[in-house]
């Protein structure tokens, strides 16, 4: 369902102008009717495809012929890109909406590789930050015009990419710069993950959903790594500042556009954030505390889906609970059993707690339905 669909009935029940029973049939009967008229996967698989091979296909086709073309026949073949993508995709809208969203998906694209190029062909200065900051502007404008999902997931990916690379730049070669990078991207993909809920739900919440959920665990794995340096002796204190502002401030206000009254929850991660990097630094590598908090954010990560009624929090939970459990097990426990009792130690704890958790999982997975 349309999200300004669903934010207008929460509205119009709070102000009292139509019943609950009646907001939730319209919401049923929206959602049923777009259910029924959604694409089939072949077309959507065959339009994501399609798309990546057409956008490949011409990169592939300016790189062979760039050396021979002219510095303003390269200009001009960059604005042409996007100009084509975008008139081809406005053309179609009528006939084939979803080719019509994948063309000016593929103008957006275009949009950013043209920056990079400009910068190339004009010799401009270096500060390739401020690329990104132009092609996310691009996006922003896009989902302005058009308010499809591809277009706002493309601007919530390419705005904190800006920031990240304005970070990374500003922060270069400091010990500790990562732990911030990592920090941030921890937060805004805990917001993201939870961009879906039971009366708020779009193609570009499940969107955001998956890159919440895809880039989870890989920022959590780094702020693992990153986070026992100390870096507050290492960054100026401008730069904390920023730092503080970006990793926490960010989040924060997206989490506020995307769950308005439930963004509170985000405080709560970002304490559990907090204060699993003061553990880092403050006791040492391997500290079973370290272990237990870790086990407790994925615990609190399942508990925080079924409240929600999400099942891809429960099972992202449970994959980090697993997670925490088999680093505890390496850094603990086999190093100090034999190699043949640590193998069989690490047999049976793939067998029992993988059969555990997937009995668990299920069932939280099967009481969820329930109550839907």
């Amino acid at each position: 369902m349309a999200e300004w669909l669903a934010t207008s009935l929460e509205r119009w029940v709070n102000a009292g102008l139509l019943e609950k029973t009646a907001a939730e049939k319209i919401r049923a009967f929206e959602t049923d009717r777009e259910k029924a008229g959604g694409l089939r996967w072949p077309v959507v698989l065959a339009l994501g495809f399609g798309a990546l091979l057409v956008g490949a296909g011409v990169l592939l086709f300016v790189s062979a012929h760039w050396d021979q073309i002219s510095p303003a026949s390269r200009f001009a073949l960059v604005l042409a890109l996007v100009a084509v993508f975008h008139v081809a995709g406005a053309w179609t809208e009528c006939a084939f909406p979803a080719l019509s969203t994948a063309l000016h998906a593929l103008g957006t694209v275009a949009l950013g590789a043209g920056i990079f190029l400009t910068g190339q062909i004009f010799n401009l200065a270096e500060h390739w930050p401020a690329a990104l900051l132009l092609w996310a502007a691009g996006a922003w404008l896009g989902f302005w015009l058009r308010r499809d999902w591809v277009q706002g997931t493309l601007a919530a990916l390419l705005t904190p990419a800006w920031l990240a690379g304005e970070w990374s730049v500003a922060a270069e070669r400091l010990v500790g710069a990562d732990v911030v990078l990592a920090r941030g991207i921890v937060l805004l993909a805990l917001v993201y993950l939870a961009a879906r809920a039971p009366d708020r739900d779009s193609a570009l919440r499940r969107a955001l959903v998956w890159c919440g959920g895809i880039a989870l665990l890989p920022a959590a794995v780094t702020l693992w790594f990153e986070g026992g340096s100390r870096w507050r002796q290492a960054l100026p204190e401008p730069l904390q500042m920023w730092g503080w502002v970006a990793g926490l401030g960010f989040p924060l206000v997206a989490a506020w556009l995307l769950r308005r009254r439930d963004a509170w929850v985000q405080l709560l991660w970002a304490v559990w954030v907090l204060a699993l990097e003061w553990m880092l630094r403050e006791t040492g590598d391997g500290a079973v505390g370290q272990y237990v908090w870790l086990a407790l954010g994925a615990v609190g990560l399942v508990g925080w889906g079924f409240k929600d009624r999400r099942r891809e929090r429960i099972n992202l939970g449970v994959v980090g609970f697993a997670l925490a459990v088999l680093a505890f097990y390496f850094s603990h426990v086999l190093d100090k059993i034999g190699r043949a009792a640590g193998m069989v130690g690490l047999g049976l704890l793939f067998l029992g707690g993988g059969w555990l958790l997937e009995r668990t999982r299920r069932r939280l997975v099967a009481h969820l339905e329930g109550l839907s």
